[in-house]
């Protein structure tokens, strides 16, 4: 995600005691609508170690350091899960560590290089845990979502709303229009009449996220390998070419995070020693390493090779989501606007 310009939204977070309990931990609270994943960082002197990702479900507190806290300070980093339309969600701050797509753990030196090349530098907010070995961090957004039974049903609502349902507000009232959009959900997907709540959130995900079109351009992997992409597209009266991202199997890469402002952009999706899953006519230069590269022409003559890209249309839209099968693209619905 090298070279993207993430417009981080800085809403507030706030910080509560938790409840003696048996196993000291740092346990995350999601009073947002939103389905969140977070990541943590913590000093583990000389180092730091950071881990993610781990889901937080609107209206739950999830454990994310199961251990008494011992290696002050501790920051996270959360954002809003790919099944959300519009532009992504982010709760940071302006302390840089590395991440990656996909679940990952690993231990680097501070304001150091990414230990991997697929991972990238992020901002994490610091969390003030006052020493204590048992801490709950409570993530919010609207001031209005004052609980967590309030934000568990504005989070059902968005839900509805990102797979296509007429939710006329997003506000967190359990009113008739959200249970019949409920019902027939429920209906559509099969649903047991004792679905849990985990069960209800997690098929309202997965079903919004193949049609939801987040902000911006992203290329998802939903081939068994991990794949690495790139994209190149006009810039003013330049061309210019970007990668690369590596996207692990089931999860999705940003290329791009803010809303679209042009009719087409190209993308490339190489597996690794084999021919490119994803190509086309446009051709683009590109390197070995990561890159950013200004003009189209006289790739050899620059040192780089040519490569071609395949076109996406991407008119009069916002977001775009490339997803990438055993066989290449796979063809996109039409876009889809929420209330």
């Amino acid at each position: 995600m090298k070279g993207r310009r993430t417009a981080l939204i800085f809403l507030f977070l706030a910080a509560v005691f938790a409840a003696p309990s048996a196993s000291a931990s740092l346990k995350l609270c999601n009073r947002t609508g939103y389905i969140l994943y977070a990541a943590t960082a913590y000093a583990a002197k000389p180092n730091v170690t950071t881990q993610g990702w781990t889901r937080l479900q609107p209206g739950v507190c999830t454990e994310a350091i199961s251990k008494p806290l011992k290696s002050p300070p501790y920051y996270i980093y959360a954002q809003s899960s790919r099944s959300h339309s519009g532009p992504s969600r982010v709760w940071g701050g302006p302390a840089k560590f590395c991440v990656k797509h996909g679940n990952f753990s690993f231990t680097a030196p501070p304001a150091a290089r990414c230990p991997d090349d697929d991972a990238f530098a992020v901002g994490f907010s610091q969390i003030q845990t006052k020493g204590k070995p048992d801490f709950t961090e409570t993530l919010t957004a609207k001031p209005d979502i004052t609980t967590l039974s309030i934000a568990r049903m504005a989070g059902l609502q968005r839900l509805l709303s990102d797979n296509g349902y007429k939710i006329p507000k997003i506000d967190g009232t359990d009113d008739k229009e959200t249970e019949t959009a409920l019902a027939s959900f429920r209906r559509k997907a099969k649903l047991p009449r004792k679905a849990t709540d985990d069960q209800l959130f997690k098929a309202l995900e997965n079903a919004a996220v193949n049609i939801a079109s987040p902000a911006g351009y992203s290329v998802c992997n939903t081939t068994t390998m991990p794949l690495w992409a790139a994209i190149g597209q006009k810039n003013g009266n330049n061309w210019i070419s970007r990668g690369w991202w590596k996207v692990p199997p089931a999860n999705c890469a940003t290329a791009i995070s803010e809303p679209l402002k042009t009719d087409r952009i190209y993308v490339l999706a190489d597996l690794p020693g084999k021919k490119p899953l994803v190509t086309g006519a446009m051709k683009f230069c590109v390197t070995d390493i990561a890159f950013e590269i200004q003009g189209k022409d006289k790739c050899k003559e620059r040192g780089m090779r040519e490569v071609g890209f395949a076109e996406t249309n991407v008119k009069g839209r916002e977001g775009y989501v490339a997803r990438v099968g055993p066989k290449g693209l796979i063809p996109t619905s039409s876009p889809r606007r929420n209330n």
